[in-house]
């Protein structure tokens, strides 16, 4: 963290003599209450320029800093012509988000009735040479904390869960451990299960809650029990490990997928679980 610091307080120096730079914000965790900050919390820097051309098309400035051992540059599209991005990794490992403005790009966000969700996550102004920042709205932090779900989204989720395990089923029955894979951890388990277990916690927090993205926050959150059933959610490369995942999966599905359906009042699926899970079981013996 201290040497976090000082980077931070050397890029502030820098722009401060930097005729070309006009506005600095400091943005994301490091300025959000609700997020959990630790030693591998990035820098996330926006800087704001009369012309910022040259040093999108340059990288001998990122050097100002320290010694670059890594950097993605994301400038080809602009972002919708609005910024272009600059991501650091520095050999202190102090990893810094540059965000690169123009004066007229970022005046153009400013003047939006609602925030971005980059700024509503929290921000600190540090440098504005020309003031162009007093109209910026404040911050509500709330763009993170998890929305309850409307019924037809619940059971859109819940639909989609039990047929995408099917497809788990047929890969590992034909030992094509990549695509069950792919099916498993990213349809299933970020399409689906992220969701479900981030409407379980907020509904026992009454819909006031973030657990950070794609499940931060959960162990924090969670009884020893429900965690315990999350972790037997994950798998090796052993087929027979995949198959008990998916199973323990479908298990904590259908238990916080029940909780939420007597709370929410909306309808569980039952009928569609049972067909599903007989159709698995056949699959699996087919084996």
């Amino acid at each position: 963290m201290k040497l976090r610091k000082e980077k931070l307080e050397t890029i502030i120096d820098w722009a401060k003599g930097n005729k070309d730079i006009k506005t600095v914000l400091l943005t994301s965790s490091l300025v959000n209450p609700l997020a959990p900050v630790d030693e591998f919390s990035d820098l996330d820097i926006e800087l704001v320029f009369d012309d910022n051309t040259k040093y999108i098309s340059s990288n001998d400035w990122v050097h100002h800093f320290g010694n670059p051992i890594a950097m993605i540059e994301e400038i080809e599209s602009y972002f919708d012509d609005k910024y272009a991005m600059k991501m650091v990794l520095y050999d202190d490992y102090v990893k810094v988000d540059f965000k690169l403005y123009s004066i007229p790009c970022f005046l153009e966000e400013v003047n939006q009735n609602e925030l971005c969700e980059d700024w509503d996550i929290g921000y600190k102004v540090l440098i504005d040479k020309n003031g162009i920042t007093k109209e910026m709205k404040e911050p509500t932090h709330q763009v993170s904390i998890i929305k309850k779900p409307t019924e037809q989204k619940f059971r859109q989720v819940l639909n989609d869960f039990w047929w995408d395990t099917t497809y788990v089923a047929k890969c590992l029955a034909r030992d094509e451990i990549f695509y069950a894979k792919f099916m498993s951890e990213n349809n299933i388990r970020t399409d689906y299960l992220i969701p479900l277990i981030e409407w379980y916690i907020a509904n026992q927090h009454d819909w006031n809650i973030t657990t950070n993205k794609y499940g931060r926050l959960f162990k924090k959150y969670l009884t020893p029990e429900i965690w315990g059933k999350i972790e037997r959610t994950f798998s090796g490369k052993n087929k027979n490990e995949n198959w008990d995942a998916l199973f323990a999966t479908a298990d904590l599905v259908s238990e916080i997928g029940a909780d939420l359906s007597e709370k929410l009042g909306y309808e569980y699926p039952v009928k569609l679980e049972t067909d599903i899970r007989q159709y698995l079981n056949t699959i699996q013996k087919r084996r």
